[in-house]
């Protein structure tokens, strides 16, 4: 049971970074769950960057003085909109904004020919990362997936990155496909390694309900096989230097996804477009605030206020939601951490901790909190120890 005090108290604001949601894809992919709609029409991609600006200033009153020090724009396939409506943005976020000149800024881009010339205009906007969506280098399932693209196309869509100037870009490989059998996924493993990419997100296909996959189920290996897959390919990537940091995050050294370890770290994060979410930390009045803004992206360009909820999080909520992203890291977190960003003594825990702890589920000292071996292969069991009572 989680021992709560009567106030939260912050000793310092976590490092602030910035989400920027795109919501508009060519077409919506039979296992995607995310807030993306297909874009039937002409995309109004400056009407949307205005948005997003009207968004943000509605914000900024809520992290007056902090620096962004990570920016991610997601999707959707972010992608698919103009270099001149990109320049527009970051003229105005860097207007609006403190942005930390060294701060990593990462674009979502699926391969396609046509996306794949703007790789040069992106870097040169400042743009310094890419996240290219293969999910797979094989043609039956790329197809299986409804990805738009092809094996050359995606293979094309990292060289291009490598052509432009990326020396930093993530590659997102799903395993645990239709009827995928080991050797196709390790074909897969050894085709992106060969790509040289800084960073690969490799995780499990899962089905999501109210997906199209949700309605039709594709015949899926079983866990065992995918067990031998993930463990393969996670063997393979640590051969080439790609070492795990996260639950399905791989990376060169120094290489890691700084916006991604802020979340982890239970960092803050403004969140502007349709269906974005954001985190807040508010020393003045000591609360943590959870923001989401209007999901379909009609409603959220004719909202004058893009807030469509608005949440302080209870001393209850905390504990769950801290460890609930620190856990995901495969080394975890300094348990100082839990302290300076939940705002709340890591006795609040203690018992919680000692019980993971018995269970062989995490290794607990002074200094840090981590999952052992059995508890990155039991997360969600892990995890649920800390759900609120």
């Amino acid at each position: 049971m989680i021992q709560t005090p009567d106030s939260f108290r912050f000793t310092a604001l976590p490092p602030l970074a910035l989400y920027i949601h795109i919501p508009w894809c060519v077409r919506k992919c039979p296992y995607c769950d995310f807030n993306s709609h297909e874009a039937k029409q002409t995309i109004p991609e400056f009407d949307y960057i205005d948005a997003l600006v009207a968004d943000l200033t509605a914000d900024l009153p809520r992290v007056w003085g902090r620096h962004v020090e990570s920016i991610f724009i997601g999707g959707g396939t972010p992608s698919l909109f103009s270099p001149e409506a990109y320049d527009r943005l970051f003229s105005q976020l860097r207007a609006l904004l403190p942005i930390n000149p060294m701060a990593e800024i990462t674009l979502e881009a699926n391969p396609g020919t046509v996306e794949v010339g703007k790789f040069r205009e992106f870097r040169a906007l400042g743009i310094n990362r890419l996240s290219i969506g293969i999910q797979s280098f094989n043609e039956v399932q790329l197809k299986q997936l409804g990805r738009i693209h092809d094996r050359n196309e995606a293979i094309a869509a990292a060289e291009a990155a490598h052509t432009a100037g990326f020396d930093n870009f993530n590659l997102d490989l799903m395993f645990g496909l239709p009827n995928q059998s080991l050797h196709e996924a390790m074909q897969d493993v050894q085709q992106a390694i060969r790509l040289q990419p800084s960073h690969l997100s490799y995780y499990n296909l899962t089905i999501e309900p109210n997906t199209a996959f949700a309605h039709a189920p594709p015949v899926l290996p079983d866990d065992d096989a995918v067990f031998d897959i993930q463990q393969s390919g996670q063997a393979l990537l640590a051969e080439h230097g790609y070492a795990q940091y996260e639950v399905s995050a791989y990376a060169r050294t120094n290489r890691q996804c700084w916006h991604n370890l802020n979340y982890w770290r239970f960092g803050d994060y403004l969140g502007i477009g349709a269906g974005a979410h954001g985190k807040i930390t508010d020393a003045q009045q000591q609360k943590i605030f959870r923001l989401h803004k209007h999901r379909h992206p009609k409603e959220y360009l004719a909202a004058t206020n893009k807030i469509a909820g608005e949440q302080t999080l209870s001393h209850n909520d905390v504990p769950f939601e801290f460890i609930m992203n620190a856990m995901r890291l495969h080394d975890g977190v300094e348990a100082s951490l839990f302290t300076e960003r939940a705002g709340l003594p890591i006795t609040t825990i203690t018992p919680l901790l000692q019980q993971a702890e018995q269970r062989g589920l995490l290794e607990w000292t002074a200094h840090r909190l981590s999952p052992t071996p059995q508890g990155r292969l039991f997360l969600n069991d892990l995890i649920a120890l800390f759900l609120p009572k």
